[in-house]
């Protein structure tokens, strides 16, 4: 009996040994403040890669397919929120534990403060494509931006990643566009090793891109007769090199413009539209002093409308700098054309809800037989 209880013990104390076992694989150590970063598990969302990471923004568009490729491998993430129900469906995107949600206000420094303390990574999803009475673009996108900086400094985060614009630039004619370089330039001189990224349009599930574009049925207001250029990007391949500069010591203090490899005009994705959904949809095209009045007068609405600021951008054509791309993070960006139905499709009428995706059918009606009832 005692020898088959210490051959039990001795089996229990080996179990727990191997349990417990580190390699030198598991460690993590940063250059920049020493900290050591400890693994546990074999991956996966149920393991730990030792990262703590705040992403602010994360209940937007962007946030929720960043946090959903950061929680697969196992990081504790914290999700500072204005409004619980905006940040819900964030909290099963990981294990038991490894969402935190912490509710913040940006004029509260208290509350960032205490989202970034414990962290080693921070992202900043932060922006708005239209001022309220609360916030303008500077408060978001520049003295927010400056804050979150300042407070990542003080508590030596190890990555600080700024989310950006396409065509950022101090002298746009675009407020969204120059405080979006305002907020660049604060964050780098701040923190110099600061990673900033400035995507294209995003479309996907829920966007404000295709979406906007197909939801005008009937007819569709051109601005700048629709010859402004755009390379527009899919949100996942957005949200996956982001999620790669977590790591990749290459993205340190770098810019990058992360666009699709394809460019068109308004007037092609309105064409395209309208062969992956077999809408007819009229377009005419309106002059940029009307169309700002009408989004001046739009604004007044309790809902949110296409802004005036967001007029002014759609006179911008995509233009590259020489920074970083998709290539220099070895990522193949998603073809429009390629992934568009599947966002697209939902806009189709039930009688063209299954059909294949066919050149030259957009008007043509769809016979519906009566031996078919």
């Amino acid at each position: 009996m005692i020898a088959g209880l210490n051959i039990a013990k001795q089996s229990k104390q080996t179990i727990v040994g191997l349990a417990q076992k580190r390699f030198a694989s598991d460690l993590v150590v940063s250059q920049k403040t020493g900290r050591t970063l400890i693994k546990t598990g074999k991956g996966g969302r149920s393991s730990s890669n030792g990262h703590v990471i705040t992403v602010f923004g994360c209940t937007g568009f962007l946030g929720r397919y960043l946090i959903n490729r950061l929680a697969r491998e196992g990081a504790h993430i914290i999700v500072p929120y204005r409004d619980e129900d905006d940040m819900r469906h964030l909290k099963i995107m990981g294990d038991l534990g490894k969402i935190v949600p912490m509710e913040i206000h940006l004029r509260n420094k208290d509350s960032l403060e205490a989202a970034i303390r414990h962290s080693d990574t921070v992202y900043n999803l932060l922006g708005r494509d239209y001022e309220t009475k609360n916030f303008s673009f500077a408060d978001v996108h520049v003295e927010a931006s400056g804050v979150l900086a300042e407070l990542a400094q003080k508590h030596d985060v190890d990555r600080f990643i700024q989310m950006s614009a396409m065509n950022a630039d101090i002298d746009s004619p675009s407020r969204f566009l120059s405080t979006k370089a305002e907020g660049e330039n604060l964050v780098r001189s701040i923190i110099p090793s600061a990673t900033i990224v400035r995507p294209s349009f995003m479309y996907g599930q829920e966007d404000r891109f295709l979406a906007r574009l197909a939801m005008s049925r009937g007819l569709s207001v051109r601005i700048n007769g629709g010859n402004t250029k755009v390379r527009p990007v899919n949100v996942s391949d957005v949200a996956t090199a982001m999620h790669q500069m977590l790591e990749g010591n290459n993205t340190v203090g770098e810019t990058f413009e992360l666009v699709g490899n394809t460019e068109y005009t308004y007037k092609e994705l309105l064409d395209f539209i309208k062969e992956t959904t077999n809408l007819d949809i009229g377009d005419v095209n309106v002059p940029k002093p009307i169309a700002s009045l009408l989004a001046k007068a739009m604004n007044l609405l309790p809902w949110q409308t296409l802004g005036a600021d967001e007029i002014e951008r759609m006179m911008i054509d995509d233009k590259l700098t020489g920074a970083k791309t998709f290539e220099d993070l070895n990522i193949e960006p998603s073809s429009l054309e390629v992934t568009g139905i599947q966002y697209l499709r939902r806009f189709r009428t039930n009688l063209y809800n299954d059909e294949p995706l066919k050149k030259g059918v957009v008007g043509k009606k769809k016979t519906f037989h009566t031996s078919y009832l």
